[in-house]
């Protein structure tokens, strides 16, 4: 994704339960703990924090695997 996104920003993304909605809560640049999950992002390599519209969970992905909706 070329497009820097911000907070509130709605995306799109595939998860291992299928397509899932939900918006942008904000940019990672630094290591973070989400349940078991690790999220290793640098101011380099940033991820973002989402939330999930349907169970409200939050993840943390890579530019690349959002689209903007």
């Amino acid at each position: 994704m070329a497009t820097k996104l911000k907070p509130g920003n709605r995306v799109r993304w595939n998860a291992s339960q299928g397509k899932t909605r939900g918006k942008v809560v904000r940019e990672v640049t630094s290591k973070m703990r989400i349940k078991s999950h690790s999220a290793n992002a640098d101011p380099k390599h940033p991820q973002y924090l989402v939330e999930s519209d349907k169970t409200g969970a939050l993840a943390a992905h890579k530019p690349d695997t959002l689209k903007k909706s």
